[in-house]
């Protein structure tokens, strides 16, 4: 009888523990979402003064990858310029929650590509002639790959983004001094960079190999900014970061999804992105085209397998 008492009170008391326990981590999962939460409106806050809130509305019928990736066409403007500008970047960044990879594919503003109902012309052309839409339907057309989201970033987003995550600047080793048409100096060497000495530095293609630098650039860029938000636990700042670079992104994904895939890159150090450029190597050639001027003639089939082995494996 006492066995059986003692058993009874014994398991009572477990059971108590485990409310105990849940109760705790209920008041804790409360407290993180409400830190999240209001970093997220400070952050917020802090760039609304800056920049100008009535974004476009854009049509955008996106689809989700077969193989269950996120997919989102990343596109870099200058909100200085005039509406309608071209795309200055042109990215696919991909992310597979099942294998967590991290992927980012970088397509030339001067592939020429056919874009649906406007013919022939620069891909970076299409964001002109029709919003982020005609220019998912044009890669979808011409590689066969689903977007399910895009983001436009303006580039005065990436200076507040780098500044905030990296006061004391992210490291480059500059390979040559830069200046035309950037709107800053860079001088050659190994330096930390600040939000905007890193922006010229990723937009400069006055030199011999142009755009092709350019691309490389941001590709390395993105993933040292990578390395470094992993190495330095940049997670319980990710929802202030977000809520800097708002302001700054037209894009249809809500604040969750973007707080989504960032933390699962931040959680884990060494994380490495896989970077690939389209046209590939030995896939183009240069070329005139009256009323369009200079171009890259792709490859198309080789660059669309390119494309889709890069995203789907």
């Amino acid at each position: 009888m006492r066995s059986e008492r003692h058993h009874y009170k014994k398991k009572k008391l477990k059971v108590r523990w485990r409310r105990v326990f849940f109760a705790l981590f209920l008041l804790f999962a409360l407290i993180a979402a409400a830190y999240s939460y209001f970093q997220y409106r400070a952050g917020v806050k802090d760039s609304e003064k800056l920049v100008e809130q009535n974004k476009p509305e854009y049509e955008f019928n996106g689809e989700k990858a077969p193989n269950g990736a996120t997919n989102v066409l990343l596109l870099g403007s200058d909100a200085r310029e005039n509406g309608g500008s071209r795309a200055d970047t042109i990215m696919i960044a991909s992310y597979d929650p099942k294998k967590g990879t991290y992927k980012i594919a970088s397509i030339m503003r001067d592939t020429y590509v056919d874009i649906p109902g406007h013919g022939m012309n620069k891909i970076n052309a299409a964001l002109s002639l029709g919003g982020p839409e005609l220019l998912r339907k044009t890669i979808k057309e011409n590689f066969n790959v689903e977007l399910e989201y895009y983001s436009i970033v303006d580039f005065e987003g990436f200076v507040r983004l780098i500044d905030e995550a990296f006061p004391e600047g992210v490291e480059v080793n500059v390979e040559k001094r830069m200046s035309e048409n950037i709107g800053v100096t860079i001088e050659p060497g190994v330096q930390k960079l600040d939000g905007k000495h890193l922006l010229g530095y990723v937009r400069f293609r006055q030199d011999a190999v142009g755009d092709f630098g350019r691309v490389e650039r941001q590709q390395n860029v993105i993933k040292e900014v990578g390395k470094e938000m992993a190495s330095i636990q940049t997670v319980p700042k990710l929802p202030k970061l977000i809520g800097v670079v708002a302001p700054y992104i037209n894009t249809n994904m809500n604040s969750m999804e973007i707080l989504s895939v960032g933390k699962g890159f931040l959680s884990k150090e060494n994380r490495d992105i896989e970077t690939l450029r389209i046209p590939v190597e030995n896939s183009f050639a240069d070329e005139r085209v009256p009323g369009v001027g200079a171009v890259l003639a792709i490859d198309l089939e080789e660059n669309r397998e390119a494309l889709q082995k890069f995203l789907e494996e």
